[in-house]
């Protein structure tokens, strides 16, 4: 098997198809994105020894979906990103419903990574 250079582990975790036990990033691209949304989708104090790592992400779960709760989500979202991950500049943050189902929304993120003179733009979409 051909030597793959890798970077870390891709988030969702899911078996690899190139022979490795977990999928693995091999793009800074990806690894951002992966890291990203790891920390979006854990729990504060889920993850040992660190009990601030992570979101409040999926208490907003079943709030209602109304104007202040878009806003206070949207103020997690900045707060952490910026906390854990200062590189990531959050461009937007769309909070829609989606189309399918009204009991779902989609989250859009849309940030920039500089690091130096190295600057990249993506977006991230979290369905919940």
């Amino acid at each position: 098997m051909a030597q793959v250079n890798t970077i870390g582990l891709n988030f969702p975790f899911k078996d690899s198809e190139k022979g490795f036990y977990l999928d693995m990033t091999t793009t800074d691209a990806e690894e951002i994105r992966a890291s990203l949304m790891f920390l979006l989708l854990t729990n504060k104090g889920e993850r040992f020894m660190m009990p601030e790592f992570g979101s409040d992400l999926l208490k907003y779960v079943f709030e209602p979906n109304d104007s202040r709760t878009i806003s206070d989500l949207k103020e997690s979202i900045n707060v952490t990103v910026g906390k854990f991950i200062p590189n990531i500049e959050i461009n937007d943050i769309i909070i829609e419903n989606s189309t399918l189902s009204d009991q779902l929304i989609t989250i859009r993120i849309e940030y920039t990574v500089t690091d130096g003179v190295y600057s990249q733009s993506d977006t991230l979409i979290i369905n919940t």
